[in-house]
């Protein structure tokens, strides 16, 4: 049944969209603002200058919107943003940004599973998808339709490009480049994301492109700026492949091989 249960606690102040459903032994925070249709299952916490989308869906004992844990925070406005339709399974924690007016950002249509830890001032694009336990330190990136599998754990700052997939238990330490697949404790490139880039309908003349642009990245024995101009002269400029050379060119951690 939508609607607030008796025993939920809704603070005065806080935004409701139309056919909201809070279930029992909910907290809702006087600053969060929940979109239409918006899902709270028992037990969740949501704090904070916390925006939640319509159609999104938060699990039990999910906290969304609580102080950062950076120890740089001084007070202040400090939010949370989650696009429509996302899902937060169990005992997810989003954390606020750590400076007054920032922003940790969630996109639309994620899929966030259960532990995943968000911390402040992480930025997720649309359709991203992270599995159990992954842990993201604050600052991290991740662009559209990118996948990490579950235990994974992502240091502040790294960059994790667009229809990229991370293996599970990889603890990542530089920018993973966009459509490849990387793995391992640290992490290495292995290949092109081929499985996400047919699912993605990526063309067949990217694909082959793309897995040009892997094999010049990492296996010509080339260092990044070699292989850059490489690139630039030998490959179509897809848009894939133009994506692929400004996230390299734009790195600021050093990209993964």
């Amino acid at each position: 049944m939508k609607g607030v249960h008796p025993m939920a606690v809704v603070a005065p102040g806080a935004t409701l969209g139309a056919d909201v459903e809070i279930g029992p032994f909910v907290f809702v925070g006087p600053n969060v603002t929940l979109g239409d249709g918006v899902r709270i299952m028992p037990n969740a916490y949501l704090d904070g200058w916390t925006t939640l989308g319509a159609g999104c869906t938060v699990f039990p004992f999910a906290s969304v919107g609580a102080q950062t844990q950076d120890l740089k925070f001084r007070g202040g406005r400090a939010a949370v943003e989650i696009g429509a339709g996302t899902t937060l399974r169990e005992s997810v924690t989003v954390h606020a940004a750590t400076a007054e007016g920032g922003v940790t950002r969630i996109g639309a249509g994620c899929h966030i599973m259960a532990y995943v830890h968000i911390a402040h001032d992480c930025r997720l694009g649309d359709r991203v998808i992270i599995s159990n336990a992954t842990q993201l330190a604050g600052h991290v990136s991740i662009e559209d339709d990118a996948g990490i599998s579950g235990a994974c754990g992502v240091p502040q700052f790294v960059r994790i490009g667009r229809m990229a997939y991370v293996g599970g238990m990889t603890k990542v330490v530089q920018d993973v480049p966009p459509y490849m697949l990387c793995d391992g404790s640290p992490a290495t490139l292995h290949s092109p994301n081929l499985v996400g880039l047919k699912r993605h309908n990526v063309s067949a003349a990217a694909q082959a492109a793309l897995r040009k642009a892997f094999k010049i990245l990492c296996r010509d024995g080339l260092n990044t700026t070699q292989a850059l101009a490489r690139m630039r002269t030998e490959l179509p400029a897809c848009d894939e492949i133009q994506h692929l050379i400004r996230f390299i060119e734009t790195s600021e951690r050093g990209i993964l091989k």
